[in-house]
């Protein structure tokens, strides 16, 4: 299997260098590993140039319209069999990260995605989540399937297309127009997920999008739009000390 690693990055070296590190400590090293530079400054760029040599590195060096449009970047040039978008920030989990994925797609030559587990910081403390994709609990949004651990054989982008320009939600439309395609779910944590960057704007405007992104699809949807709204309080909830200590006694 050749596997293609794309990571997008903006102006931040040093979470950039992180992932290239876990990456490069990868006991099956990828095909290619993509980096999509869309700074307003130099740093990255400079950085990259005083690098050794890497015979499976490269970088794009141009600005973007947004996270969508990185994306499809490195999602148009790369060349290996299977993609992965691992964002500046996210590490994989240990060292045998891509040799436990590779098995998989050669153990089932015919999957054409898959996922595993996610270790994120949720309620104020460090979880590892995730189950296996449910194409009937759909209108629940993303729930445990998290992006930053798909692996998506590079035909699926072919033949569906790429990532629609959605502010937000664009990973959860990709997952609605892939639902029909033969997925294995990986039941190890595949990725360190960094997300120091968001903020509880972004995830109730996400859950917000989630409806768009869903109707976009399917039609109107009265279940998801109480699903969504479910979300919200539970987001609400976890944000208060009593709703993190609950949380923190719930994961124990």
């Amino acid at each position: 299997m050749k596997l293609s690693i794309i990571t997008i990055c903006f102006n931040n070296l040093q979470e950039l260098i992180k992932t290239c590190e876990s990456i490069d400590r990868q006991i099956e090293k990828p095909f290619e590993h993509i980096i999509i530079n869309g700074s307003t400054n130099d740093q990255i760029k400079d950085w990259f140039q005083n690098q050794i040599d890497n015979n499976y590195r490269r970088i794009v060096n141009e600005r973007d319209t947004g996270i969508s449009d990185a994306f499809n970047k490195g999602i148009i040039i790369a060349k290996g069999e299977v993609l992965h978008l691992l964002n500046s920030g996210d590490i994989y989990y240990d060292e045998n990260v891509t040799q436990i994925v590779a098995k998989k797609f050669n153990d089932i030559p015919s999957v054409k995605w898959v996922s595993g587990n996610v270790y994120l910081h949720r309620g104020g403390i460090w979880v590892n989540n995730g189950k296996p994709f449910d194409k009937k609990q759909i209108y629940k949004g993303m729930r445990a399937i998290s992006h930053p651990t798909w692996f998506v054989k590079k035909e699926l982008y072919d033949r569906l297309g790429l990532y629609k320009n959605y502010s937000i939600a664009m990973d959860y439309d990709m997952m609605c127009r892939i639902k029909e395609e033969l997925y294995a779910y990986i039941n190890y944590t595949l990725v360190k997920f960094d997300n120091t960057g968001l903020s509880s704007a972004n995830y109730l405007n996400s859950l917000n999008q989630n409806i768009e992104v869903y109707e976009s699809n399917f039609g109107y949807s009265l279940k998801c739009r109480l699903w969504q709204f479910r979300l919200k309080l539970y987001h609400q909830f976890l944000q208060t000390w009593f709703g993190k200590k609950v949380y923190s006694l719930m994961m124990r």
